[in-house]
């Protein structure tokens, strides 16, 4: 068998972002780290293990055939209802800030939320491939695949975590729309979903204040409480200017953002590395975004659907996890808690999103092999 050239690209993308990533963390916690642990680089020292973990996990779902995910996407579905049932029984669950979204296990954490992604999408691929010469027909063939979607999903509202699940739903429609469903029909679905999402926001007190500030979050009597991190986090795009205070020299890493590390991570690299150097992280997602989605398409058109949902999937996750992530730190949708892909201090979150690029390596690496093999047969 000929040699097949692997996706240097995305797999350069990958190790990029987790640099860049690690970098940023290492930056953005140093303060943090000495208050609370009394070692500077006790958060950092544990990004890098979870750097590992990541890598081990890529090359494992790389080395696994996506005909073996196909087989599993019924277990996988189960598998991602137990964990979010077991996370909200208050003996198994940990509370954090009033969410139960962690389960311990000595000590580490385990986040059901991510690893769900992760199985919703492995099951939705094989779920549309079985549908894929009905999908477009009515609106009745959508509602199969999202109705086995919904329980799960409502088990994430009920931690609660509304940003991951409107990451799920938004890589659904999205996957939804590549299999071919018609776009009047996910137009009437978004308006049921935008109608939900607005009682969700107005049956929570604190989403509605969150809501409040991000239309005006400089006002009295928000900038101090519900507005506060997304003011701080606009200080900090302010003080980056074009090319940004240097690393390290950030201020508002200093206790003047919260989360600086993980969910507004993103503006302390713009206050570091200025208009720039963050338009050049964006840009780096975005370019791992659309070869993931290239990916797909080449899969598609080799006639494996499986494999094109699947690519489709874990593209679109990363995306819109990413838009909704960039969107938060700039003022541009409500806040909300959410890690920015490969960036962002968090072990679940890398171990789930290193999964994801390692079904991208795969999906490439399976096209490539099926054209390489072809071309033998004709020569």
């Amino acid at each position: 068998m000929s040699r097949v050239q692997p996706d240097l690209v995305t797999f350069g993308l990958w190790l990029g972002l987790l640099a860049a990533g690690a970098v940023a963390v290492t930056s953005a916690s140093l303060e943090l780290s000495a208050s609370r642990y009394g070692d500077s680089l006790h958060l950092a020292l544990r990004h890098g293990i979870y750097l590992c973990g990541a890598g081990i996990v890529l090359v494992l779902v790389l080395a696994t055939p996506t005909e073996q995910w196909r087989r599993l996407a019924g277990p996988a579905w189960l598998l991602a209802v137990l964990l979010l049932v077991a996370v909200l029984l208050p003996v198994i669950g940990r509370r954090v800030n009033g969410s139960l979204r962690w389960i311990g296990v000595g000590p580490l954490t385990i986040q059901p939320s991510e690893i769900a992604k992760f199985l919703l999408v492995v099951y939705l691929a094989e779920s549309l491939r079985r549908r894929e010469d009905r999908i477009g027909r009515s609106l009745l063939e959508l509602l199969a695949p999202l109705g086995w979607l919904l329980p799960p999903v409502v088990l994430i509202l009920a931690e609660p975590d509304l940003g991951s699940a409107v990451v799920v739903l938004g890589a659904a429609a999205g996957m939804l729309l590549l299999a071919g469903a018609r776009l009047r029909h996910m137009l009437l679905l978004a308006g049921a979903a935008a109608a939900a999402l607005a009682g969700l926001v107005l049956w929570q007190p604190y989403r509605l204040q969150r809501l409040e500030a991000f239309l005006n979050p400089w006002a009295e009597d928000v900038q101090f409480g519900s507005g506060y991190q997304l003011t701080q986090a606009l200080i900090a795009f302010g003080r980056g200017e074009w090319f940004g205070v240097g690393l390290g020299e950030g201020l508002q890493k200093l206790f003047y953002l919260p989360e600086a590390h993980t969910d507004f991570i993103f503006a302390v690299v713009a206050e570091e590395t200025g208009a720039l150097g963050a338009l050049a992280l964006c840009a780096a997602l975005a370019w791992l975004v659309l070869r993931g989605l290239a990916h797909g398409r080449a899969a598609e058109e080799r006639g494996d659907r499986f494999a094109a949902n699947l690519a489709y999937g874990a593209a679109l996750v990363l995306g819109v996890q990413m838009l909704i992530s960039l969107g938060v730190n700039t003022g541009l949708l409500p806040t909300k808690g959410l890690t920015l892909p490969l960036i962002s201090y968090g072990g679940n979150s890398l171990l789930v999103s290193s999964a994801f690029v390692g079904l991208l390596l795969r999906v490439h690496w399976e096209t490539a092999a099926a054209t390489a093999s072809r071309r033998r047969v004709i020569a």
